[in-house]
């Protein structure tokens, strides 16, 4: 009976860890602030909000005095002594546009981070401290939806003392409603999962699995959220002050518009009065809504999907 010969498939056996190619390297997991910095959206949106809000701390800098001095230049178009021209009250516009990047910038995120702040306490209550909470909560925010917003804002800001905190305080109180829907419903679903259920039997208080279990796994809607709320609190400060009824003596987008207006500056084809401060605004928004379609991408699977088919 012949012998079989097992050195040469003993030796044949290694047991050497097996090697990966550079090219199959498993990637590491990215945040989403990485991957907003490596998307082209989001640092367009980024920097040009950068911009703006250099503008705005450099102001004195690049435009210093007194902005709202009246001269007896009059209306004057754009020149060399004046790159923005001057308004019919001879005020600098370029002077004006840049301080008002101040007070429209500030009364914009301080809405948006207000009315967020609202909207995910509504919604993280709603969602998980039970039915008698929820129906509650969902009937507050029931009732400031169906109010209609902008004869809410003009009673509102009538009868409370012009300001910027009224102005703040005005656009929170309208604004925080429809954001708090979209994060009760992210709520509910996280609500239903695996490791919360875990969380709750291993006894964990609510307030700890609303804000460390459910919360950090609505990054990305939350902030989706915050960037609508800036510029609806950008766009909605600028119209009621464009109607009167803000602080005319602050300088800001909206009463460059409203001094525009009351000035007949579109009737006398002034349009470096107005065309600023306008431009600024529908820059920031649009710088917004960059980053805002750039979060959504990029946590977006299916958009992430149909990206990469593209690519």
């Amino acid at each position: 009976m012949p012998v079989l010969d097992t050195t040469d498939t003993a030796t044949s056996v290694s047991h050497d860890p097996p090697t990966r190619s550079p090219g199959a390297s498993r990637p590491a997991r990215r945040g989403l602030g990485r991957r907003l910095l490596a998307d082209r959206k989001a640092r367009a949106g980024l920097l040009l909000l950068a911009v703006f809000a250099l503008a705005g701390l450099l102001a004195p800098v690049l435009a210093p005095g007194d902005p709202s001095l009246i001269t007896d230049l009059g209306a004057t178009p754009p020149s060399a002594d004046h790159w923005l021209g001057t308004t019919a009250k001879g005020q600098d516009v370029l002077a004006l546009t840049l301080r008002g990047t101040r007070s429209s910038l500030l009364v914009g995120f301080t809405v948006g981070i207000a009315a967020t702040l609202v909207a995910l306490l509504v919604g993280l209550a709603s969602a998980y401290l039970g039915k008698l909470v929820d129906d509650l909560l969902t009937l507050v925010t029931n009732v400031f939806l169906l109010l209609p917003g902008l004869p809410l804002l003009v009673i509102l800001a009538a009868f409370l003392p012009p300001g910027t905190t009224t102005v703040v305080l005005v656009l929170t109180i309208t604004g925080w409603a429809g954001s708090a829907r979209v994060l009760r419903a992210q709520a509910t679903s996280i609500r239903g999962k695996d490791f919360v259920a875990a969380a709750v039997v291993t006894g964990e208080r609510p307030l700890r699995i609303m804000f460390r279990e459910i919360l950090p796994n609505m990054a990305s809607v939350v902030m989706t959220t915050l960037l609508g709320c800036v510029i609806f609190g950008i766009g909605a400060q600028a119209g009621l002050e464009f109607l009167g009824l803000g602080d005319a003596s602050v300088v800001s987008w909206g009463t460059n518009l409203y001094w525009a207006g009351n000035d007949g500056a579109l009737m006398t084809g002034a349009w470096w009065a107005f065309v600023p401060s306008g431009l600024a605004i529908a820059l920031v928004a649009f710088a917004l809504a960059l980053v805002n379609y750039a979060v959504d991408e990029i946590t977006n699977p299916r958009l992430v999907s149909r990206r990469r088919r593209k690519s």
